[in-house]
């Protein structure tokens, strides 16, 4: 409790005195080297997690690109006034608050709502994510099966897949509840070293690695660590995720009723629902795996308009009010486009058990999202847990082939 004060007076301290200093009269010009920077994080054992990011200035102020492998993340509202700097991630709530120099960033990564505080630094011109310091002893390329926290009521499986081009290794971890999305870093020697950092998660994975086994620790931020272990295996896959989540023996089908945005009830048994293929999206606006899966229904429906074709959202959010929660869903909304309804089904927390006690048909709610495929007749026909999203690649286009012909299915019955 005496840590979670600390935090808080931390923040509250920290927010006062940016706000402070935005309200001052004067103008100063404030300069950053333009280029590639390298940042880092603390975490956890003394370790730092690693990320380069470019930083150009045009008309507007300056743009920041972070670079996770594939993955380009575009933050635009950098404020700076004096040596004082606030990075605003895109969608998500956290942020960068600090000082700056030409050459330098020293502060803190923020996520209020979670009373969580992450130290950060960056240098300018240092283009290395990890520093590779001997010659690989082995390729991590394919298929590792993987299981986190073994031999522990939190256990959980995972399906590590990985390219390896020289020292560079990227890749993601597959789970039965989504994806750790993009991951890159190196193998030195026999040390294997991946991180990401997406604007929501602090992740990095460090492990020993065999020519056929791989141990190793995921940190979270520096509020979570667990071992984890995998063997490899090219043939091996994860449970159906479309078996995972079901809805309970004596429920006919699927019933809520939630808030929009202007206070109206929203209901699945509203005529707009009626008659029609309803996609049913269980996210929170916190949540990567939630905002590539929310991507991809928004470029769906703009390639495949139909009559008889509705999503709807219902956002189980960590924001400590509800007015919270309605600016993180309008920014979610506002940022990549969504045109379907989000409605606002729990705040103050992602507690999946609390979330489930909200739609008690389903047997259990296992992750974010979890998108219910309804068909014209008010029936559940699928439920699929989790998200795998552009960074597992194969998967990724498997699953929108599948999403494609399924749908289609519903809308032709």
């Amino acid at each position: 409790m005496c840590s979670k004060m600390k935090i808080m007076k931390y923040c509250v301290t920290l927010i006062a005195v940016f706000c402070f200093l935005l309200s001052c009269k004067k103008d100063v010009q404030a300069v950053l080297q333009q280029g590639i920077w390298r940042g880092s994080m603390e975490v956890q054992e003394g370790h730092r997690l690693p990320f380069n990011f470019s930083l150009q200035k045009n008309e507007s102020g300056y743009v920041m690109e972070v670079f996770n492998a594939q993955e380009v993340l575009t933050i635009d509202e950098i404020t700076m006034v004096n040596d004082s700097i606030y990075i605003k991630m895109p969608v998500f709530e956290g942020y960068i608050a600090g000082t700056f120099t030409e050459n330098g960033i020293d502060g803190s990564f923020i996520k209020e709502s979670l009373d969580r505080v992450v130290p950060f630094s960056a240098a300018f011109g240092d283009s290395t994510r990890f520093y590779l310091n001997n010659k690989p002893n082995t390729d991590v390329s394919g298929i590792w099966e993987t299981e986190f926290s073994k031999g522990t009521e939190d256990a959980y499986i995972a399906k590590g897949i990985f390219k390896q081009e020289d020292g560079k290794v990227t890749g993601t971890f597959r789970t039965t509840t989504g994806d750790y999305r993009y991951l890159e870093g190196v193998l030195d020697g026999d040390s294997l070293k991946l991180s990401t950092f997406d604007g929501a998660h602090v992740f990095m994975f460090l492990a020993k690695v065999s020519d056929s086994t791989l141990h190793g620790t995921f940190y979270s931020g520096n509020h979570y660590k667990e071992p984890f272990e995998g063997i490899r295996n090219e043939s091996y896959e994860l449970p159906d995720a479309d078996s995972l989540t079901f809805i309970k023996e004596g429920y006919d089908q699927l019933t809520f009723s939630f808030p929009d945005a202007e206070g109206n009830i929203i209901s699945i048994e509203d005529p707009k629902y009626q008659n029609k293929v309803t996609i049913v999206q269980i996210m929170g606006t916190w949540c990567p795996n939630c905002l590539d899966e929310s991507k991809f229904l928004v470029q769906y429906l703009k390639n495949n308009p139909h009559p008889d074709l509705e999503v709807l959202a219902l956002a189980f959010e960590y924001a400590k009010t509800d007015s919270l929660a309605w600016k993180g869903i309008s920014r979610l909304k506002d940022r990549i486009g969504v045109s379907y309804p989000v409605l606002l089904a729990q705040v103050g927390t992602s507690n999946k058990k609390t979330a489930n006690d909200k739609l008690p048909m389903l047997n259990h709610i296992l992750s974010y999202p979890t998108t219910i495929f309804i068909d014209k007749k008010g029936q559940v026909r699928k439920i699929h847990t989790g998200f795998n999203g552009p960074a597992t690649g194969e998967k990724y286009e498997e699953f929108k082939n599948e999403f494609d012909a399924f749908v289609s299915g519903l809308l032709n019955e």
